[in-house]
């Protein structure tokens, strides 16, 4: 087993992860999301819109300013012109990701979510779920709000019999949802609204059966082709697999020569190289990340590979914050070299950066220009018309003079 410098590794996971690969010169197009696609696998969803919803800002960290709806397009409509590119369901979290890979995600590889906690709700009242079935069959894509509606109004008019509360239609949507048997069929201002998967995820896609085995040797091939290098658990938990099928999946792949085991030093568990993965000599280039980029979401390996303690603080009091509500790191050449607390204040125009603070041993000089062009970029592509730098941080009075 040979042995790779933490930095390698590093450089083989930026290049996996699209951040070698130049930004378009002209305006992003389906190609060049599809690029994106191939790289990171899949995008997180997330509700929190302080700044950007989760999902637009990793294709905006790699392409640079491209039209929202060149994503909205690709995730929740459907022409002949134009196919629907993406699907969601749960994968790391709730995400999108390309429709073709439907069948993995269903495979017995991915370990029951949240919603198996329901389980006895679904036992208790079988009806419930025929009941909604049969509401987003006939109204679908509907929202939870307007599935509550639809089959309070069905048991009203059959008259004396089975009630059932609100919260409990909410939470058969949500099983009905992580097993699978509805999905998004479109978002209205971020609303999920339900539909029939068939009727969302193609036929020939839909029938396709995968085995447990066939699933996780697959997710764990695309797992490693997102992250370059990485440990099994790495591997494991870009999809949430389970680690019976995970560790098979690894040992298989190694078999057959798609994973080399390799040595990182200062790393105490074995690592696997994807055969494909390539190191470049440098990493070049900036980008803000959000909390939810797949290049930082899994913390550990964040500060295994970048030397970078990072928490998200949304559910942490304020007073207890070290640096804020949604801090988005600052990568440049290859380096996490500071952390921005933004918020898009959509009422004033602007983009507020609520605290900016360098990492230790950061050039300051070399990146504070950088930070402050990539976020008046940031702000053009949110449609505000500025930066405003509030007082937090050390890098705070620097940047206000740059931004103005």
């Amino acid at each position: 087993m040979r042995t790779i410098t933490v930095s390698t590794a590093r450089k083989t996971f930026l290049a996996a992860q699209g951040f070698a690969d130049p930004r378009p010169s002209g305006v992003p197009s389906r190609r060049h999301l599809k690029r994106v696609l191939s790289r990171v696998q899949l995008l997180q969803l997330d509700s929190v819109n302080v700044a950007v919803r989760a999902h637009y800002m990793p294709v905006f960290s790699r392409l640079g300013a491209y039209e929202p709806e060149l994503l909205d397009n690709a995730a929740w409509t459907h022409s002949a012109r134009q196919p629907r590119l993406l699907v969601e369901t749960w994968a790391h979290e709730a995400s999108l990701l390309p429709i073709e890979d439907w069948p993995l995600l269903r495979s017995r590889a991915k370990r029951d979510g949240w919603w198996r906690h329901y389980r006895p709700l679904i036992e208790k009242s079988p009806g419930l779920v025929d009941e909604i079935l049969s509401v987003v069959k006939e109204l679908g894509p509907i929202g939870a709000g307007g599935i509550e509606r639809a089959v309070e109004a069905d048991v009203q008019r059959r008259g004396p019999g089975s009630w059932w509360e609100r919260s409990e239609v909410k939470r058969v949507c949500e099983y009905l949802f992580g097993t699978g048997r509805l999905t998004t069929g479109t978002r209205r201002s971020f609303e999920r609204l339900y539909d029939l998967t068939e009727r969302v995820v193609p036929p020939e896609i839909l029938s396709r059966t995968v085995s447990a085995e066939e699933g996780a040797r697959e997710l764990i091939e695309r797992s490693a082709r997102a992250l370059g290098v990485a440990t099994e658990t790495d591997l494991r938990d870009y999809y949430r697999l389970g680690p019976a099928p995970a560790r098979q999946a690894v040992a298989e792949l190694v078999e057959s020569g798609v994973l080399e085991p390799v040595s990182v030093a200062g790393w105490k568990a074995t690592a696997y190289r994807h055969v494909e993965a390539r190191t470049p000599r440098a990493v070049t280039g900036r980008a803000l990340l959000c909390p939810f980029d797949p290049l930082i979401w899994e913390r550990a390996r964040t500060e295994r590979l970048f030397g970078f303690h990072y928490r998200i603080e949304i559910y942490v009091p304020e007073p207890k914050r070290v640096y804020g509500y949604y801090v988005f790191p600052f990568l440049l050449d290859g380096e996490l070299v500071a952390r921005v607390d933004l918020k898009a204040d959509r009422a004033d125009g602007v983009l507020r950066v609520q605290g900016a603070f360098a990492e230790d041993g950061a050039d300051v000089a070399r990146l504070l220009p950088e930070l402050a062009g990539e976020l008046r970029n940031m702000a053009e592509w949110l449609g505000l018309s500025g930066v405003a730098v509030g007082r937090r941080g050390d890098l705070a009075p620097a940047l206000a003079r740059l931004v103005r």
